[in-house]
């Protein structure tokens, strides 16, 4: 299958990552990103709509309604909630999914109340000085190690309850993107924002080439991925095959690399469907796309919800490689592009 090149679509992808990355959109506030996605979709020409559960629901178009592929990505994040307010104005935490302790210290973050506006701070290890902590090296950072402190003049419980701030609010990590000038893409939360970029691009690229695939296409933007259950509903009626485009794994004993695409024969929920897997395969193939396959020995997609939830569908996993998941990420443009490709091919 010849494309034509793909340069100024590996171009959109990132542009339209970064401006949803700014975003925030922690699991169970997503409200925002998803009226961006939405919008972004129909400004495409495409009708959506937003579920019951908060996520976005796209028709593409397509002629065999009874055989249909759902497209399935999310833009729900890692992030925090406050757990409580200590004595001394600072902030515990619990996480959003799989935020971790050790990577999300030092990070500048805002502090979304429900009725008095947004505040800003810094998680840091509990007595953060060096200069005064004899102990500093030695605290295992967890979630009851590190804090959230405020920007703000508080010294007490009392202060921080004058601000509107109260258990229940959520806590937005700064993404500090960054796209490089030879194209690599950093970021926290990539996972899964540049897929749902390289599903924009790939409607945008239905759309440019007047292109109505042969089976019917929908793609649903899911907004609880991080905590299991983001693609347990919504599958519309007619839909065989379930494709989730989330991060491809990078890292020690897998092949992977920024700039492929990574397609997931197993991971730590099963394998994937294996004749969806070959036919993933052959679609690399087919456009020249830079891929490679891999065992995920620590990951769930929303995929595998949507088999939990009962749904009779033939499902796979394709995305981007990622290196350093749910951490400060790193991809390529050239990762997003071969994502791509293998979308064009494998759903002609």
């Amino acid at each position: 299958m010849n494309l034509k090149n793909l340069d100024s679509y590996s171009d959109y992808i990132a542009e339209k990552t970064k401006e949803l990355l700014s975003i925030d959109s922690p699991t169970g506030y997503t409200d925002n990103a998803v009226l961006w996605v939405k919008k972004e979709f129909e400004s495409l020409g495409y009708k959506s709509s937003v579920t019951v559960k908060g996520g976005v629901l796209v028709e593409l178009g397509g002629k065999d309604i009874n055989n249909g592929i759902l497209l399935e990505a999310h833009t729900d994040t890692l992030g925090a909630i406050v757990s409580s307010i200590k004595s001394t104005g600072r902030l515990s935490l619990s996480p959003l999914g799989g935020m971790n302790a050790n990577n999300a210290e030092t990070e500048n973050v805002r502090v979304v109340t429900k009725f008095d506006g947004i505040y800003e701070g810094t998680c840091q290890l509990t007595n953060a000085s060096i200069h005064v902590n004899g102990k500093y090296d030695e605290t295992r950072r967890s979630w009851d190690t590190v804090e959230i402190v405020l920007d703000e003049d508080v010294s007490s419980k009392d202060d921080v309850k004058k601000l509107g701030i109260s258990v229940g609010d959520i806590v937005c990590f700064e993404p500090n993107t960054r796209i490089t000038k030879n194209g690599y893409i950093k970021s926290r939360f990539l996972d899964d924002k540049l897929s749902v970029g390289i599903l924009l691009a790939y409607a945008k690229y239905l759309k440019d080439n007047n292109i109505v695939p042969e089976r019917a296409v929908y793609v649903h933007v899911t907004v609880y991925e991080e905590v299991g259950h983001g693609g347990c509903a919504s599958v519309p009626a007619g839909v065989t095959e379930a494709i989730s485009v989330d991060m491809g794994c990078v890292g020690e004993g897998l092949t992977c690399t920024e700039k492929q695409v990574s397609i997931c024969a197993k991971d730590s929920h099963g394998p994937y469907s294996y004749s969806l897997v070959k036919a993933l395969i052959q679609a690399a193939r087919d456009t020249d796309a830079d891929y490679a396959v891999d065992v995920y020995p620590h990951y769930g997609s929303d995929v595998e919800a949507t088999l939990s939830a009962g749904y009779d569908i033939k499902h796979g996993l394709i995305g981007s490689g990622v290196y350093a998941s749910h951490g400060y990420e790193r991809s390529h443009k050239k990762g997003a592009e071969n994502t791509l490709r293998v979308l064009l091919g494998y759903i002609k």
